[in-house]
C-alpha cells in the first residue's frame, strides 16, 4: 500500500470523485423534466498504480493511487431513435391529412352549423312548390329567391375550399422555412460539438441533446435519414437527398406557380434554374404507402392535401379513372372542389335545360350576315317546340343561371330566312364561359322581374310539364360522383355520397394517426428507459455517492490520526 502521506491523496481522490458524481446526479435531477435531456451516468475506475521493484520479493509490489471518473456516459439507442423518427413522421403525415378532411367537412358545415344539405333541400322544395303552380307569382319568386340563396351558399363553400388551399399554402412556406432553420441549427451544433470533442477529453452532452431535439422535430416535418460520423458530426438526408453534411446545408427553396401562387418545394442544388428545370422535393408519382416509406412528414401531407391547382368539374367529367387517380384523387382538396363543382354544374345545367331546352340542328344553315356555316348534327339551337317563355313572351326562354362571360344563345338570321338561336357551348379553356361555381350568376332579368321566368308554353298555357320535369331531374339517378364510384345516384344521393366519402377518408386518416400516436408514445417510452431520468434511481445514486463521500472523509480522518500518532508518539 502507499505510504502514510500518499494515503491522504487516495482519500482525496475518493472525495473528489464522489463530489463530481453527486454533481452529475444533481444535474440529472434538475433536468428530469427537460425535453430531450439524456441522463449522465458516472463510471469509476482505478487510478494508475505505482509498481515497486523489490528483488527480494516473491512478486511485484504495487501501490494504488485511488479512484477516478473514467467516463460520464451519454447513452442513446441509435435504432430506437431511427424507429421513433420514422414513425413520428408517419404519424404527422396522417394527422395532417385528418386535419384537412375535418376542415373540409367544417366548410360544408357537416360538423356544426347549417349544412349545405339544408340549402340543397330548400332549393329542391322550391321547385316542388313551383311545379304545383308555375304561373303563380309567389312561387316564381320563391324559385328565384332560393336560387339566389343556393348559389350564394355554393359559392361560399367553394370560396371556403379555395381559402383553405391558400392557408395550406402559407403553412407550406412556414414549414419550409422551419426545415431550413433546423438544418442550419444542426449544422451549427455539428461545428460546436466538433470543436468541443476534438481533443478527445469531453463529450458535448448538452449540445448533443439540442441536436437530437432538432432531429426529432425535423422528423415530423419530412422523411429523415441521419448518420453520425466518427468525428461526432451528423449527416442528414431529407427525402433521400443530402440536406446537411460536414460543411453545407442544402436549403430547400420554393417555386411559385404564376397562376395559382401555390408553392412547390424544390432542391436548388439538383435543379437547372437557368433552363427552368427543377427537381421537386416530393415525387407524387410514387404510390403513397407505409411499405414504401412514402407516407412520412407533415410537409408532404400539406402539399398533397393542397394539390397543385384550383379544381373544378373538368377534373372529373370525361376523365379516365387512371388520370383521375393520378392527378386528382391524391389531394383531398382537389377532390372536394372537383366533386362539389360537378354537383353545382350538373344541377345548374339540368335546370337551365328545362327552362330553356336545346336540340341538335337538323339542317345546315348559314349566317346571312357573317357567312358562318353551322353544320347539321354538330350544333345545338333553342328548341322552339319544347321551349317555354315568361310573362313577357320573349324568346328564347330565359335560363335561371347565367355565365359571367357568355350569353346562352347567339341569334342567327339564316340565309333560308329563318331565325335560329344557336347555343353557345361551354368553352373549357375559359371558366367565364363555363357553368362552373365561380362564374355563375342568377339571371339579372329574373332578379328584376321573376314573372319572366319561363312558365308558359308557346300557345300561352301554363307549362306544368316543364315544371314537373325539373322535379324529376332532381330525382333521376343518372349522376356518378367520380370515376372510382360509378354507381348512379340522384343529386341528393350525390351530395350524401360526397360527404360520406370525406367521412371515410377522415376516418382512415384519424385511425392511422391515432394508432401511430400510440406507437410513437410507446417507442418514446422505450427511449426514455434508455436515456430518460428516473428520479427514484437518481436519488438512490445520490445517497450512494454521499455515503462514499462520507466514507472517504472518515478514511482521511483515520489516516490523519495515524500519521499524527506516528509523528508525536513514536
Amino acid at each position: 500500500m502507499a505510504n502514510g502521506m500518499g494515503s491522504l491523496y487516495i482519500g482525496a481522490s475518493g472525495l473528489q470523485s464522489s463530489q463530481n458524481a453527486m454533481n452529475t446526479t444533481a444535474n440529472n435531477l434538475a433536468n428530469a423534466d427537460t425535453k430531450g435531456y439524456v441522463r449522465q451516468q458516472v463510471l469509476f475506475a482505478d487510478r494508475q498504480y505505482t509498481t515497486f521493484d523489490y528483488k527480494s520479493a516473491i512478486s511485484w509490489q504495487q501501490a494504488g493511487l485511488g479512484v477516478t471518473i473514467s467516463d460520464v456516459i451519454h447513452t442513446r439507442d441509435y435504432f430506437l431513435d431511427k424507429y421513433y423518427r420514422t414513425e413520428n413522421g408517419r404519424q404527422a403525415f396522417y394527422e395532417t391529412g385528418a386535419e384537412a378532411t375535418t376542415e373540409i367537412q367544417t366548410i360544408f358545415q357537416e360538423l356544426e352549423g347549417q349544412a349545405f344539405q339544408e340549402t340543397l333541400d330548400d332549393f329542391w322544395q322550391a321547385f316542388n312548390t313551383f311545379a304545383g303552380g308555375p304561373d303563380m307569382e309567389e312561387r316564381q319568386n320563391l324559385v328565384v329567391q332560393q336560387a339566389t340563396l343556393f348559389l350564394g351558399r355554393a359559392q361560399g363553400v367553394y370560396d371556403g375550399l379555395k381559402d383553405y388551399q391558400e392557408k395550406t399554402n402559407v403553412k407550406v412556406r412556414e414549414l419550409v422555412d422551419r426545415i431550413n432553420e433546423l438544418g442550419n441549427t444542426i449544422q451549427d451544433l455539428n461545428k460546436q460539438i466538433l470543436a468541443a470533442e476534438c481533443g478527445g477529453v469531453e463529450t458535448a452532452m448538452t449540445l448533443r441533446d439540442e441536436r437530437d431535439n432538432a432531429l426529432d422535430e425535423l422528423s415530423a416535418l419530412a422523411k429523415v435519414d441521419f448518420e453520425e460520423q466518427v468525428d461526432g458530426t451528423v449527416r442528414v438526408k431529407l427525402e433521400n437527398v443530402e440536406f446537411v453534411d460536414e460543411v453545407h446545408v442544402y436549403e430547400i427553396q420554393t417555386l411559385e406557380d404564376p397562376i395559382t401562387g401555390f408553392l412547390d418545394p424544390i432542391w436548388p442544388q439538383l435543379s437547372d434554374m437557368k433552363r427552368g428545370k427543377y427537381t421537386e422535393m416530393f415525387n407524387f408519382n410514387t404510390e403513397i404507402a407505409s411499405t414504401l416509406n412514402t407516407d412520412i412528414g407533415s410537409l408532404k401531407a400539406l402539399v398533397l392535401s393542397r394539390g397543385d391547382k384550383i379544381a373544378d368539374y373538368r377534373d372529373i367529367e370525361g376523365v379516365s379513372a387512371y388520370d383521375y387517380n393520378k392527378y386528382t384523387d391524391k389531394s383531398v382538396l382537389l377532390v372536394a372542389e372537383a366533386e362539389f363543382d360537378q354537383l353545382v354544374h350538373g344541377l345548374v345545367t339540368a335546370i337551365n335545360d328545362a327552362f330553356s331546352p336545346t336540340k341538335t340542328l337538323e339542317t345546315t344553315i348559314t349566317d346571312a350576315d357573317t357567312g358562318e356555316v353551322y353544320t347539321a348534327g354538330s350544333v345545338k339551337v333553342w328548341d322552339e317546340e319544347k321551349g317555354c317563355v315568361g310573362a313577357d313572351g320573349e324568346t328564347p326562354g330565359r335560363e335561371l343561371f347565367v355565365r359571367r362571360g357568355c350569353e346562352r344563345y347567339t341569334k342567327v338570321e339564316a340565309t333560308d330566312g329563318k331565325t335560329y338561336y344557336v347555343y353557345n357551348e361551354e368553352d373549357m379553356t375559359d371558366t367565364a364561359k363555363m357553368y362552373t361555381t365561380k362564374s355563375l350568376l342568377v339571371n339579372p332579368d329574373l332578379m328584376e322581374e321573376e314573372g319572366w321566368l319561363p312558365h308558359l308554353s308557346q300557345v300561352g298555357d301554363t307549362a306544368y310539364g316543364m315544371a314537373q320535369s325539373i322535379v324529376e331531374a332532381w330525382q333521376k339517378e343518372d349522376r356518378q360522383i367520380n370515376p372510382n364510384n360509378t354507381s348512379p345516384c340522384s343529386f341528393r344521393g350525390y351530395y350524401d355520397r360526397m360527404i360520406a366519402e370525406f367521412g371515410v377518408r377522415g376516418s382512415v386518416y384519424e385511425g392511422a394517426a391515432e394508432g401511430l400516436s400510440n406507437e410513437v408514445s410507446s417507442i418514446d417510452n422505450n427511449r426514455m428507459q434508455v436515456f430518460g431520468v428516473s428520479t427514484d434511481e437518481e436519488l438512490q445514486n445520490m445517497i450512494k455517492y454521499q455515503s462514499a463521500y462520507n466514507a472517504a472523509s472518515r478514511y482521511i480522518n483515520v489516516v490523519s490520526e495515524m500519521i499524527e500518532h506516528l509523528v508525536t508518539q513514536l
